[in-house]
């Protein structure tokens, strides 16, 4: 009877040692797990920033040098959007915002939208989107080179009002089948360009 409860004592033990050594192990994986994916999202953001403002023109941090902003009529009521500064010898060069469509076909839509300092856009990309294969995920530069034709645009190139797809009356090209897509994304990058205009002033100002 003794050697029966010490057996069960020791095996208690035993049982909460191992539910211990795994618990660790399971909290190690999941450390290790969470830094990882955390830096290959930093990986992945710098290498879409560096696509669009490479390191030869600029000269500081892109992830350090950020802004957090809320505007509702810019952006939408539920928005913060990341503004990365790219700057040269203290002064800003290109600003690239990282709003987000809502109206996509499938739902939301990341962007990169990078401008030049005088308000010319240098390129947008599509960052994350569920769009439909084949159709709207045009938008990707993998599969087609439509977002290349925000290269260069401005406020007055087009004028405000041929900011539209051509099938609503502007200047963009949309999908065969697949208008929603590029609608959404034509009118973020014009309240993009938009917030720009109106808040360049102090988006230049030093920070730090």
């Amino acid at each position: 009877m003794v050697d029966n409860k010490a057996f069960m004592i020791k095996s208690g033990w035993m049982l909460g040692l191992f539910s211990l050594i795994g618990i660790g192990l399971v909290s190690l994986t999941h450390s290790f797990t969470h830094q990882q994916i955390a830096e290959n999202e930093r990986l992945f953001v710098l290498k879409n920033l560096h696509e669009l403002v490479p390191n030869a023109l600029h000269d500081n941090d892109l992830l350090a040098d950020t802004l957090h902003v809320s505007d509702a009529k810019a952006f939408g009521k539920q928005q913060d959007v990341t503004l990365y500064r790219a700057t040269k010898n203290g002064q800003l060069v290109a600003l690239i915002a990282a709003p987000t469509a809502p109206d996509g076909y499938n739902g939301s839509i990341k962007l990169l939208v990078a401008i030049k300092e005088n308000g010319e856009l240098i390129g947008v990309r599509a960052v994350a989107h569920h769009e439909t294969p084949g159709l709207g995920d045009a938008i990707d530069t993998n599969k087609s080179g439509w977002v290349y034709a925000f290269n260069g645009r401005s406020l007055s190139d087009p004028d405000v009002k041929h900011w539209r797809v051509k099938r609503d009356g502007g200047d963009f090209d949309q999908f065969t089948g697949a208008t929603i897509t590029p609608r959404a994304v034509v009118k973020m990058v014009l309240k993009t360009l938009q917030y720009y205009q109106a808040n360049q002033d102090k988006l230049a100002k030093t920070h730090g």
